[in-house]
């Protein structure tokens, strides 16, 4: 046994660290946290100081035995866990949990994963810092009180299943917002105008008119004294300018930017980074700071010498904004700057580049630039036109990278370079337009611009970004736009040749793709939330709360006197709301029903959005009907309400089935005996013919039609989320590039097949054949306990090879009633709704 004991957090960080440590030493894996808050139940004493009831996951207790045989062996156990308030929790717990020695047990933090970085903290070993793990502790209760207390409410008030959550539902409220300030939105129009102007050297630019026109006809009149006009530069003005390069990533920013550039989503971006940092390349990725060491300031100003020039160097000390910046000591930077391109797979190649491009660029000088702005006379009108141009006369760290902009911070005047001209010159002009123009309404939340707005607020910390905004998505309160636009027309009038022209143009406004859009349900607990919690929602009292967990991480703070603070208040209004307020459904009424004059309204019903004729005082039970996925209880019409109870529409007889259109939870579709057949992306279960229905049908069978036989059974082909693939006897088996999809031979069919089969028998762990249970391996190192649609996920530490029958058949028993009340609660439901209908 080593003499040292490491312990770190993950796996991939164990092996990396083992590289750079002799053979004394012996490096293994928490595996994230070994003691957390029981999952079933408060765990918080509110009546004994908060104290909270950390427990091992039995998933974890393998693990723990093991840990702990390994350091009563050890000499000296070191704590590695990250730099941050939950790694020093981590480290904290594995203390506590493991029952280690103080006086051989010794904590270590670096921000790089490097030979000089560890063995520099190996050189500086300090004790655990309790006044972190307790702004740890901090969060982690309150949020424990906050979603244990609030999301009963939710259940009893809205609908069974929500959640609420202290940074979420502030995240959720800002997006709701947004979305409620573009529904109120009417665009203004007014006419801009634009002129191109030719020089007598014959360079061209463009000009803006100063001012913009009300109406079609003051646009109108406007161009026509411009017929026949002279024009001429009237002024001409040149000053020198410069850009600064902005200072190197934090978490917020490489999540911005990742966004801008990548496309990255948060939570990929966050994944990527930390396999980056796992594998020695980059300093540790959640941090709010901006600042660099002074040995990767240096090696950045080598870098730009040799490869750039002395010129292109200007040492740079970046502060920042940030009130509360705790999380590390460092920004975001590779941790050798001359390794500008190492050999990565491609989403970490793209991400480890954007990095060592940021971190260069913040070390480089300023762009010198020459900017100019020409004013441009008529000879018929005393308004003047104005263009602007651009000259970079150094480029400086503009060589390297340029920030990213967002929606919001694009103008539509972007400055280019203008042809050579003086005062008094003059010009021809080739054509001039006045074109409408609408205001645009606020523009909605990418994952990355909602990152910044958080930051902006002081709400949530590096570690807190990506994940509350998967969990607002997966809780099904927001989800990423599909609409992709809808076309507005729009006039122009155009003056060419002394002729003034008039035509109508169309454009596509409007567009959520990817944007963050709340759904009803996100809008109904928002607003139920604000109404009855004012104060957990308030902006500012969340950051304030943030400023309370930053105290505590100072030693200015008891942890203990927060918790009660904020729990005297909040507990009382929990109760208060619980017994006293209303349901709330979100329901809006939209008229009544000219057949039977009954009241027709929208709302949240249990399985979702719908449309109800009636109420439960009438005499006769009310109609319901769903909405579709892409309508919205805040925007769906009387009339759309109540073509919904014209479905499904029975379209008539093919083959001698009954051909009926519908609107299920993935979109229209047709149904067809007993297959479904979804519609083309714009077309409407309300609208489609029989003829187009047919059509589709007969696409579906001749995609279903056998390709070919193997072994008497027959093989189909199909597309799906993870791209084509062959069906046979039950299996999907995946078509990779190496085949032509479209032309697969029978040896190609039959070597697909047969890999898969080998596959599936070096999956097999160990079988039972009579008790029809078997141990397979799984995704990420796990093995599954499989017994026919029961399937029992075995943690990483299990040794399968030693499993047992009656281990097996334990899990499989204690699954397998889950399942069947699930089961059986979906056969209520169905039955319920069947009644309703």
């Amino acid at each position: 046994m080593a003499k040292n004991l490491v312990i770190v957090e993950s796996p991939a960080k164990a092996k990396t660290i083992e590289k750079f440590l002799g053979k004394d030493f012996k490096v293994e894996s928490s595996f994230g946290h070994i003691a957390d808050l029981p999952s079933k139940e408060l765990g918080v004493d509110v009546e004994n100081g908060f104290i909270p009831k950390y427990i091992v996951d039995k998933d974890k207790k393998a693990l723990v035995k093991k840990l702990k045989d390994l350091a009563k062996k050890a000499e000296t156990i070191w704590l590695a866990s990250d730099e941050d308030r939950e790694g020093e929790a981590i480290s904290w717990h594995l203390s506590e949990t493991l029952g280690l020695d103080k006086a051989k047990t010794k904590r270590i933090v670096f921000n790089s994963i490097t030979k000089s970085a560890i063995q520099k903290a190996i050189e500086n070993p300090r004790e655990i810092n309790y006044d972190l793990v307790n702004a740890q502790q901090a969060r982690r209760v309150l949020d424990r009180l906050v979603g244990y207390q609030l999301s009963p409410v939710l259940w009893k008030k809205i609908k069974p299943g929500l959640s609420a959550g202290r940074v979420q539902s502030v995240a959720v409220r800002l997006i709701v917002e947004r979305e409620r300030d573009i529904e109120a939105f009417t665009p203004q129009a007014s006419f801009k105008v634009s002129a191109e102007f030719k020089t007598g050297s014959g360079g061209v630019f463009t000009a803006k008119l100063g001012k913009t026109f009300a109406t079609k006809e003051e646009a109108e009149a406007f161009l026509n004294k411009n017929i026949k006009a002279d024009f001429s530069i009237g002024n001409l003005d040149k000053k020198p300018a410069k850009k600064s390069p902005s200072a190197p990533f934090t978490t917020s920013t490489l999540q911005q930017e990742a966004s801008r550039k990548l496309y990255f989503s948060v939570a990929r971006t966050m994944q990527v980074a930390q396999r980056l940092y796992e594998a020695g390349l980059i300093t540790y990725m959640r941090t709010d700071s901006v600042n660099l060491s002074g040995e990767a300031i240096n090696a950045a100003k080598d870098e730009i010498i040799d490869h750039y020039g002395e010129e292109y160097s200007t040492v740079r000390n970046f502060k920042g904004k940030s009130k509360g910046a705790q999380e590390a000591h460092e920004a975001i930077r590779p941790t050798d700057m001359s390794r500008q391109s190492p050999s990565l797979e491609r989403d970490q190649s793209k991400l480890y580049d954007l990095i060592w491009k940021r971190t260069i660029a913040s070390q480089m000088s300023d762009a010198q630039l020459e900017r100019t702005n020409v004013k441009i006379k008529a000879s018929t009108h005393s308004d003047e036109f104005t263009a602007n141009g651009e000259i970079i006369k150094f480029d400086g760290f503009l060589k390297v990278y340029m920030e990213g902009l967002d929606d919001e911070d694009i103008s539509e005047e972007q400055e280019g370079m203008l042809p050579p001209m003086k005062v008094g010159d003059a010009l021809f002009n080739n054509y001039m337009t006045a074109t409408e123009r609408f205001s645009r309404p606020p523009y909605r939340f990418t994952e990355a611009s909602l990152v910044k707005k958080l930051e902006e607020l002081g709400i949530g910390r590096p570690s807190t970004y990506a994940p509350t905004i998967s969990t607002i998505q997966n809780r099904g309160y927001v989800e990423k736009g599909t609409v992709e636009g809808t076309e507005r027309k729009y006039v122009q009038f155009t003056l060419k040749a002394n002729v003034v022209k008039e035509k109508e143009l169309t454009e596509t406004v409007g567009s959520d793709k990817g944007k963050m859009v709340p759904t009803d349900i996100g809008m109904i607990v928002n607003d139920f939330l604000v109404s009855h919690f004012s104060n957990i929602l308030d902006y500012n009292f969340t950051a304030k709360v943030e400023e309370d967990f930053d105290e505590i991480a100072d030693g200015q703070e008891d942890w203990h006197k927060v918790m009660k603070d904020f729990y005297k208040d909040f507990h009382p209004t929990v109760v208060d709301v619980e017994e006293n307020a209303d349901r709330a459904s979100g329901e809006r009424v939209l008229g009544k029903d000219p057949k039977t004059g009954k009241q027709v309204s929208v709302r949240l019903g249990r399985f979702g959005p719908m449309v109800q004729i009636g109420t439960v005082d009438d005499e006769e039970k009310p109609q319901f009907a769903s909405l579709a996925p892409d309508q919205s209880l805040n925007t769906i019409t009387f009339e759309e309400a109540m073509d919904l109870f014209k479905l499904p529409r029975k379209l008539g007889v093919f083959e001698g089935e009954e051909i009926e259109a519908n609107v299920g939870r993935f979109g229209p579709y047709v149904k067809f005996g007993k297959k479904f057949v979804s519609l083309a992306k714009g077309e409407s279960a309300m609208d489609v013919s029989l003829e187009r229905a047919i059509e589709l049908i007969k696409e579906k069978q001749k995609a279903d039609a056998p390709i070919a036989s193997y072994e008497n059974k027959d093989v189909i082909k199909g597309v799906g989320r993870f791209g084509p693939f062959i069906k046979w006897d039950g299996m999907f088996i995946n078509v990779n590039k190496k085949y032509d999809f479209d032309n697969l031979s029978q040896a190609d069919i039959e070597e697909l097949i047969e890999a898969k089969k080998q596959k599936e028998i070096d999956k097999l762990i160990q079988e039972w054949p009579e008790e029809g249970i078997r141990i397979e391996k799984a995704r990420w190192g796990r093995h599954n306990v499989i017994k026919g649609k029961v399937k029992v996920e075995l943690a990483k530490t299990v040794d399968v090879t030693k499993m047992t029958l009656e281990e097996a058949k334990t899990l499989i028993e204690k699954k397998t009633p889950k399942r069947k009340t699930k089961a059986k609660t979906k056969a209520k439901a169905k039955a319920k709704t069947k009644a309703k209908k």
